[in-house]
């Protein structure tokens, strides 16, 4: 078992009151208690007993367990305090907005907590929450375990009206009210293991021990016999005894207990309320909690664009190492500012040298020489600067700030500098008799190119809007275009893939998603059409696809029959276009596709 509790407690007081509750953990410290080693991460150690031998041993055993939305939560609500005037927690943002679950309805979830990956977006316009239950139910359902059991289409068709909810007991009705009859929790494995198979409390916690192990590695086929006998025993008919055992036995391939779902529900239903009503505040703290979720910062931008935000660059007059938010042109709305942590390869500490040596600001691009005294900087970080176009508010391009750059020649030695620094003349000085020259400006093409290669996308143009002229004569459409066509319909488009996942429950069917200028396609890759395809489904970066267009309860879909690796359209960016984190480990993220 992982946890990192001996270096937290490590040196604390023994009764840990403010921190537990009142609960003292250990009377001695962890360290002393059981064996520790440095874990592969730094500053992590791990215990290296088994949780069960823990058990075993009547040692206490607490999961912390760390989200990096709530991070996102919290700095989401300062930046509505400070530029707002609103203060918000968890526990006052308003509950069951229906501005809320109309966005959640259409599958407007990028950035949102649980439910922005492809199988919740698929599932959110099928299932359509309205209520806060809702939104546990949808937590929950989408698992391994709720698929492997069959209990997904059952539970959709109830609550659709297209299949009676029924119950074969009123014991039975009881314990599966709350979800028309079919378990979604293992609270409720738990209680139909009691009534109605005859468990006693103890080996209805022994069943959920063993649903709390994989099942590869589990007991769980060990309770069957007497599951089933005991249901049929007390009256039920062996094929749904079958049928709930079967249920039961998917919860070993990773299901959720109600409470855990309801915990998790609350920061779904909280993520979606700053996405609705604060777009650029959410978006601003998603980028200033990376990394975490499946979007790159590309997308988390796009998204935010899409939703009326308006999104300004990095700027050495303007910009704090994290993203803010500044007055915009429309009353009550927000702007939001990149950051210069969006900036690849530039130091926080370099940052935070420009903040301090600002003042009030400066002239134009012949002021790179002061800042790079007043703040410090060297070379590197001055070319990263002009690398990320970061110049714009003295007027400077990035061609003209890495002239400029440039032309400094090295930097000077301490006590020289020092000497600029006090002389009211330096920056005069700095620009001495040079003429000026004027260098071209570069094409859109290369532009959006540097943008990606320095801050990982730009806000000049998306790359297929260059590119959608040639894309155009070979025939493919744009993905809105695509995925507007009636159901049946065959459409060939392309786009970069922005997310791509294998989930172990799927079969061996790739979910692939697309992203161009004018918006999303959502792919199926059946096993035989991967294994044709797979050099460009595992590498390629810019995809072109032809099939049928698949429309289901309002979901859309592209089945693959043919895929394209156009990489070579992009010639030397496919290096900085590159796919969002979540497809980083292309292998790692097939084997899982739940965050």
């Amino acid at each position: 078992m992982v946890i990192d509790l001996a270096r937290q407690l490590r040196g604390f007081p023994r009764h840990l009151s403010q921190h537990t509750g009142g609960m003292v953990i250990t009377k001695s410290p962890l360290s002393q208690v059981v064996p520790i080693e440095n874990a592969a991460m730094e500053d992590r150690t791990v215990i290296e007993w088994d949780k069960d031998d823990l058990d075993a041993l009547g040692i206490l055993k607490i999961d912390l367990l760390g989200l990096g939305m709530l991070t996102c939560g919290r700095k989401a609500f300062e930046l509505i305090e400070r530029h707002h005037g609103r203060a918000l927690t968890l526990a006052t943002v308003p509950a069951e907005d229906p501005a809320v679950y109309d966005m959640l309805c259409e599958a407007d979830s990028v950035g949102v907590f649980q439910v922005e990956s492809r199988a919740q977006m698929s599932m959110l316009p099928r299932l359509r929450p309205r209520s806060f239950y809702d939104l546990v139910i949808e937590v929950a359902i989408v698992r391994p375990g709720p698929i492997q059991g069959d209990m997904v289409h059952p539970y959709l068709r109830r609550r659709q009206g297209l299949e009676e909810v029924s119950f074969p007991s009123k014991e039975l009705e009881d314990v599966l009210g709350k979800t028309l009859g079919i378990p979604l929790f293992q609270e409720q494995a738990m209680k139909i293991a009691i009534v109605a198979a005859g468990f006693s409390p103890s080996e209805a916690d022994g069943l959920r021990r063993a649903m709390a192990t994989f099942r590869r590695f589990g007991t769980i086929h060990g309770f069957r016999d007497k599951f089933i006998d005991g249901m049929l025993g007390r009256g039920y008919e062996r094929d749904f005894a079958e049928r709930c055992f079967k249920q039961i036995e998917g919860f070993a391939d990773y299901g959720f207990p109600e409470s855990h779902a309801a915990s998790f529900a609350l920061i779904v239903y909280v993520s979606s309320w700053l996405k609705r009503h604060y777009p650029a505040a959410f978006a601003a703290a998603l980028l200033n909690s990376q990394p975490m979720g499946f979007y790159a910062p590309a997308q988390i931008v796009g998204d935010a664009r899409d939703h009326g935000v308006e999104v300004r660059p990095v700027d050495i007059g303007f910009s704090d190492w994290d993203c803010t938010l500044e007055p915009s042109a429309c009353d009550g709305a927000a702007a939001l500012r990149l950051g210069f942590r969006q900036i690849k390869g530039l130091a926080e500490q370099d940052a935070e040298a420009i903040v301090a040596a600002r003042g009030d600001g400066f002239r134009d691009a012949a002021d790179v020489g002061a800042l790079a005294r007043r703040a410090g900087l060297g070379r590197r970080a001055l070319e990263l600067l002009a690398g990320a176009d970061a110049f714009g508010s003295l007027g400077a391009g990035r061609r003209d700030a890495l002239w400029a750059v440039r032309g400094l020649g090295e930097a000077p030695l301490p006590l020289f500098a020092a000497a600029a620094e006090n002389d009211d003349n330096a920056a005069d000085a700095e620009r001495g008799d040079e003429p000026a020259v004027v260098l071209p400006e570069a094409a859109l093409g290369e532009q959006v190119a540097d943008d990606y290669r320095a801050v990982r996308l730009s806000l000049k143009a998306h790359p297929l809007t260059i590119l959608r002229d040639r894309l155009a004569a070979e025939g493919f459409r744009p993905t809105a275009a695509a995925t507007g066509l009636p159901h049946g319909r065959r459409v060939k488009t392309a786009g970069l893939v922005i997310t791509c996942q294998r989930p172990g429950s799927a079969s061996g069917v790739i979910f692939i998603t697309l992203e161009d200028e004018s918006g999303h396609a959502n792919l199926i890759v059946w096993p035989q059409v991967f294994e044709r395809f797979r050099k460009t489904v595992l590498r390629a970066t810019l995809i072109g696809i032809s099939g049928p267009v698949q429309r289901e309860g309002g979901v859309v879909h592209i089945l693959a029959e043919r895929l394209w690796d156009l990489d070579p359209v992009f010639g030397d960016l496919t290096a900085d276009l590159a796919p969002s984190r979540a497809d980083e480990a292309k292998f790692e993220v097939y084997s899982r596709d739940f965050h």
